[in-house]
């Protein structure tokens, strides 16, 4: 563990994937921790697939499965208005067919595709920098 960090095995009695570490970002909602089924943001323990931005949070964005991402789910970010949404999509990567990420080309918003742990390590990064960034995220 490095210094600054919290050991969630013993403060929480469950195995975390994510060391947490101080930063100096002002955004309100930060990813804290992930676990197979559940992502912690801020003091929230989340257990469906949500949409995180550094001032809003969207509970139980509707895909909850991979196999279920359909365009309709990237049309409903378009007007969150990120520059870039990172797109975790569980355990392992897969990445979304062209078709089901043409509304967020057609507006201009970059989208990277990654496993679910990698997209929340990088939407903290990216927060911190003071980004206009969104992850939208399906369970591990």
């Amino acid at each position: 563990m490095e210094p600054g960090g919290i050991h969630l095995t013993a403060a929480f009695g469950y195995r975390v994937a994510m060391k947490i570490s101080l930063d100096g970002g002002t955004a309100t909602y930060r990813i804290l921790a992930y676990s197979s089924g559940q992502i912690v943001v801020n003091d929230q323990t989340l257990t469906r697939s949500v949409v995180v931005m550094p001032e809003q949070v969207i509970l139980d964005w509707p895909p909850q499965s991979f196999e279920e991402l359909a365009a309709a789910h990237f049309a409903q970010l378009v007007n969150l208005c990120p520059e870039i949404i990172l797109i975790g999509t569980g355990s392992k990567i897969r990445f979304p067919t062209p078709a089901l990420l043409a509304p967020l080309y057609a507006a201009g918003i970059g989208a990277e595709v990654m496993d679910t742990g990698a997209a929340c390590r990088t939407y903290n990064i990216l927060m911190a920098e003071g980004r206009a960034v969104a992850v939208a995220l399906l369970m591990i």
